[in-house]
This record gives structure tokens, sequence and C-alpha cells, in this order.
């Protein structure tokens, strides 16, 4: 049996998580699930953000399932500690665009990978001269920069895609983006004799930021640091109908953490309109990371099969339905495909 730590969080995170359990449910896994928490809740409840027991509990699960958190002033994320609590290294984020959805590309299928651990999120900040200066340190490793760009030749041989784009700032971070670009090309150099039928080649992030906007087809697979690729993943989300139908995948050694890349709304938090498609959608790649890839496979179809038919939306769709209705809509469509 393959344990599952269930993190709901805060605001839609709860309401989402049940839709994706409520999906699960309807599948032949043997899975046992183990609530946890973390977040503004759990500090107003606790007095921490991120409790040593949820942490101990998602080391010890086959995976961990995150729903969303509202931020706590003066408190560090509980997301980012966790993410290096279990040294989740790679960050996937898909960007696929649905028939039926209205989006500004249609066709899209890439992936941005991007590094987890370091860069601005290491959370090294201090003041200086009385708190008139703030500094935030920029931490770049040649271990990790060479570690990520190894796993996106990886993903991208399992996946058959053609194309790595790296995406930096080394005309001006001469030093941190400069490890970031030369352990990519170290990386690209070792695979091309293998592999050369993958394209490996670079941007800086301004005019990456605007490929995305004027040809955004270009891309594959994308890797690049942990600020850039957070921004650029949401740029993404915006060409193919929002952070409503964004997944996202914390991929480590040894664990995998998985959440929908929206946060907590709070504005519309216990209206039971929020779309829980990007928790569906991680939920199949939690799938896929376990090796359940006949399942993984088939909640993708469903929901591609939803969304097409067009009947069943929340509003952020352009629909009218509940969480809930479109939830039982996908799984509905799962039951008829299996």
């Amino acid at each position: 049996m393959k344990k599952i730590t269930v993190i709901p969080g805060d605001g839609i995170g709860k309401e989402v998580m049940d839709a994706g359990i409520n999906i699960l449910d309807g599948l032949n896994l043997n899975f046992d699930f183990i609530e946890a928490e973390a977040g503004f809740f759990c500090f107003e409840k606790n007095g921490t953000t991120l409790p040593e027991e949820t942490i101990k509990y998602c080391e010890k699960s086959s995976a961990t399932l995150f729903g969303a958190i509202t931020s706590t002033p003066n408190e560090k994320s509980p997301i980012l500690e966790l993410r290096k609590k279990l040294d989740v290294f790679a960050n996937l984020r898909p960007v696929k665009s649905f028939d039926g959805i209205k989006s500004l590309f249609n066709n899209l299928d890439f992936l941005i990978i991007r590094e987890n651990t370091e860069g601005l999120y290491s959370q090294i900040e201090s003041f200086e001269e009385d708190e008139n200066k703030a500094i935030a340190n920029r931490v770049i490793t040649k271990k990790a920069s060479t570690k990520i760009c190894d796993f996106a030749f990886k993903k991208a041989i399992e996946d058959n895609r053609k194309k790595i784009t790296c995406v930096h700032k080394a005309n001006a971070l001469k030093k941190t983006d400069g490890i970031f670009k030369e352990s990519f090309y170290k990386i690209a150099n070792s695979y091309s004799n293998k592999y050369p039928q993958i394209i490996a080649n670079d941007y800086y992030i301004d005019a990456m930021a605007m490929y995305l906007i004027t040809k955004p087809q270009e891309f594959d697979v994308v890797v690049t640091t942990n600020l850039f690729g957070d921004i650029l993943s949401d740029e993404g989300a915006g060409l193919v109908g929002g952070l409503g139908l964004s997944p996202s995948a914390n991929i480590g050694d040894k664990n995998g953490l998985f959440e929908p890349v929206h946060g907590s709304a709070p504005d519309i938090a216990g209206k039971q309109i929020a779309n829980p498609i990007a928790m569906i959608l991680s939920i199949s790649m939690m799938l896929d990371f376990l090796n359940e890839k006949y399942f993984s496979n088939l909640i993708e179809l469903a929901v591609r099969n939803v969304l097409k038919d067009n009947k069943v939306l929340t509003p952020d769709l352009g629909g009218k339905s509940k969480t809930m209705d479109l939830a039982n809509a996908i799984k509905n469509e799962l039951k008829n495909l299996i």
C-alpha cells in the first residue's frame, strides 16, 4: 500500500483537494491517505506554518499532495520550506492547451523545468543601515545547476521531446547565471553524441518573456533558475486558459510533491466555484511519478474530454458549474474510459 500525505492548506486548497481525492477514490488504487497541516490556518492553530510532524509524514510517504496556502506575515513559506526539506530539486510545470477552452494559442505542449532549491528563493535576506536597505542573496551553484540541466535532458529523452532551451540572464548576472548557462552547455555536450536529435539553445529571460507571447510553439522543454521559472510558468498558464488549468510536480531523488500552481484565492474560498482541474492534473502527474501511468494518462484524457464537451465548466472558464460538479463530470468520464 502506498502512503500519500495530503495537505489541503488554506482557502480553495481544501476545496480542490476534496475534488482531487474524489477522483482518486473512483480508481482501483491501493492508497492510504494521511492528512497533515500547513499554512496560515495551521499557524493560527499551532504557532507554526509547517509542523515537524507534517515534514515527517511527507518524508515517509510515497508522495505528497499539496493544496494551497495563504501567506503568513514574517513567517517563511511552508511550501518553499517543504521543497527544501524533501530535496525536490526539480519543479515541472507543463503548458498545454485544451480543445474547447478559449486561449491565446492552440496546440501548445511544452514543459518548463525550474530549479527548485536555490536562487532568490533561498530566502537569505537581511536588513542593513537601520532597516533602510534590504539585501537578498541569490545563490546559484554548479552542483544544483548541473543536476537540474541533467534532469531536463533525461526528461526530454523520456518524453521524446526534441529541443531544450536554457533561460538565463548571463549578460547582466555574469557570475550566477554564468554558472547556470555554462552548466547547461556542459550537460548538452555530454548528451550530444548519443542523442543528436535534441537541439540545445538559450535565451535571455527578457527575450524569452517576449517569445512566449510571440512564438510559444517554438518551445519543447525550457530549463531555468528558480524565480525565472516561477514567472515564466505563470505566463505560460496565461497562454492556455489560466492558473486553474496549471498543475505542477516537484521531483527529487526520493520524494515527490504535487500541487496546483494557483494560490489559496481567499476571495472565492467557500463559494465552491474554484476550478479543480489544476489539482486533478497534478494528481495525474503524481500517478505518473508513482508508475501508475495507465491511470495517469486516463485522468488527463478524461479532463480533455470534459473540457472539449464544454458543458460543465467553472466560472473562470466561462461556465456556472461548482467545483465538485466539474470533478464529478471528470470522474464519470473516467468510468466511461475504464
